[in-house]
């Protein structure tokens, strides 16, 4: 059966709009005038009126977490309550108080930042949260998912002394000779190493909430990472969690999995079990060895090439060596399989740009596709190397809602002046995909386009680099056809033409007709996945009173 679509307002991936477009066999099978696609139906096939409603190919989100956005879902949600630290604790108690945790149980929450309390300057400790609990564990992630702060029982657990060497590429806080719960980066493993992994039905649930959660966005394809979210839980579990959802009809989302191995041995085993980049289906496939090259500029953790201007006791740290760099790159590109590498401070960028260059030219590879995620913090020198390389680069145009406001305060004036310059990138020829980082930020798509197109935060701050915003169309093609080239899939996704899956998101509004710092509030009306409705607002408001 065809169904037809008329009297839209539809973004195909090009301009003019057009009006109506046709789906058959969960395809696109043509566009065009009302008129046009009517006369290829019959009675039998399906008609929905538009009604004037705006149609673009589906939101894509090319870098988040699908598995650790499911994860935060059934946990302590801190995201809301941290405009000041003691609201930040009264939420953890009663959270606590309405959710009591079982014996063994951890409390884990995620979304707190310093930058934003109004009560005090600082990060949470160690006795912040043994105000809340002597007895339970506690361990709450900043929104960045770079630092985390643990309690007395917690750090105990995890065997966290005075006398704890700190892993290479990251640390251990210290107040007067003891530790002050916080762990960075690396660190941050001596606490996930001992959580309880959860059971496969667990993972399962947490990713059909994280599918539903991101349709409401209008997203219908995610490019994530999943395997280091739970230390216990293999890269083969999720992978064969992933397929046999897709099997049963269970995703409402694509996936295509950002592989985080850590070692060459580990990139070499993968691939040799099949898992190289492409590999899969529509539904769920592997894309790149995703790389995290540093930590974030809100923990002051990414890796500057100078000390930080609020901060000039340190620089940051890279998580891996320049030795490990090369390596895990260079077997991944002789392995034929295409990498994304976290690359937040300069110094980061420069180790990551040596050892892409480097395996370009022992082994020479055309389209390789290799990229960065994230590329904030860059200097001109950086932009033209990128360029010359090919690269792609994974933007997050949302980081500007927060960062507006510390970008200069952390990296200082001279790095800021040519810093999150994405629309040079594109400029320059680069394909240049957006995302949210999830749960860094919420995978709210037209909040993402605002930023992009405004270079200002939500709130008004700004406008920073205003020479680098986007177009309207730019920033709808970031979040669609510059998703599919990410991850090798533009032939069949991202554009609403014949033959590409017919995948698509209905906005109340049209964003080329909207004024700029009131794109966030254009709604999503419906998300359809391979022609299939997979979140309509009415009928999931409807749901959710019930």
């Amino acid at each position: 059966m065809k169904t037809a679509y008329i009297h839209g307002s539809v973004y195909t991936g090009q301009l003019p709009l057009c009006e109506a477009f046709l789906v058959e066999d969960g395809k696109f099978a043509r566009t065009g005038s009302t008129q046009e696609i009517l006369r290829e139906i019959s009675e039998s096939d399906a008609c929905v009126d538009l009604n004037g409603a705006f149609v673009a190919p589906g939101f894509n989100d090319s870098h988040m977490h699908l598995l650790s956005y499911g994860n935060v879902l059934r946990s302590c949600q801190l995201a809301p309550h941290t405009h000041s630290l003691s609201g930040l604790m009264d939420h953890v108690r009663a959270w606590i108080a309405e959710n009591p945790p079982r014996e063994g149980q951890w409390v884990v929450g995620r979304g707190w930042n310093q930058d934003l309390f109004e009560d005090v300057q600082r990060m949470p400790s160690r006795q912040d949260l043994d105000a809340v609990s002597h007895e339970v564990p506690i361990m709450l992630t900043r929104a960045c998912g770079h630092c985390c702060v643990l309690n007395t029982p917690a750090l105990k657990i995890a065997g966290v002394t005075a006398g704890t060497p700190c892993p290479e590429g990251g640390a251990i806080g210290m107040e007067n000779g003891e530790p002050d719960g916080r762990l960075y980066d690396n660190a941050m493993e001596l606490a996930s190493r001992v959580l309880p992994p959860p059971g496969k039905e667990e993972i399962r649930e947490m990713l059909r909430a994280a599918c539903r959660a991101v349709n409401r966005y209008g997203i219908t394809s995610v490019q994530t990472d999943d395997y280091e979210v739970f230390k216990g839980v293999s890269w083969r579990e999720i992978n064969e969690t992933y397929r046999e959802m897709a099997d049963k009809g269970e995703l409402t989302v694509r996936v295509c999995e950002q592989a985080q191995l850590m070692t060459p041995e580990a990139v070499r085993t993968f691939a040799e079990s099949g898992c190289t980049t492409g590999a899969g289906d529509a539904w769920f496939r592997i894309g790149p060895l995703k790389i995290v090259g540093d930590g974030s500029l809100g923990s002051r953790t990414a890796h500057l090439s100078r000390p930080y201007a609020d901060a000039p006791e340190t620089q940051g740290f890279s998580l891996f060596s320049e030795e490990e760099m090369h390596s895990l790159i260079g077997e991944a590109h002789a392995l034929g399989m295409q990498t994304a590498v976290h690359a937040i401070g300069d110094a980061c960028l420069d180790r990551v740009l040596d050892a892409m260059e480097q395996a370009l030219s022992e082994h020479p590879r055309a389209d390789h596709r290799h990229g960065i995620v994230h590329c904030q913090i860059t200097r001109p020198d950086h932009l033209e190397r990128m360029r010359r390389l090919g690269l792609h680069i994974y933007a997050q145009s949302i980081f500007l809602d927060y960062d507006n406001h510390i970008v200069e305060q952390r990296a200082g004036r001279d790095l800021a002046q040519s810093s999150y310059s994405w629309k040079t990138l594109l400029r320059g020829g680069l394909s240049v995909s957006n995302g949210s980082d999830c749960p860094v930020e919420l995978p709210d798509v037209m909040e993402g386009i605002e930023c992009a197109v405004t270079r200002s935060s939500l709130d008004g701050t700004g406008p920073y680099l205003p020479e680098q915003a986007f177009t309207v169309q730019e920033a709808l093609d970031s979040f669609t056809m510059h998703g599919a080239e990410a991850s090798f899939e533009e032939t069949f996704k991202g554009r609403i033409a014949p033959g590409y899956l017919a995948d698509f998101t209905v906005l109340r509004e049209n964003p080329f007709e909207a004024e700029p710092h009131h794109l966030h509030e254009i709604e999503v009306e419906a998300c359809f996945v391979g022609g299939t409705c997979v979140y309509a607002r009415g009928a999931a408001d409807e749901k959710e009173g019930q």
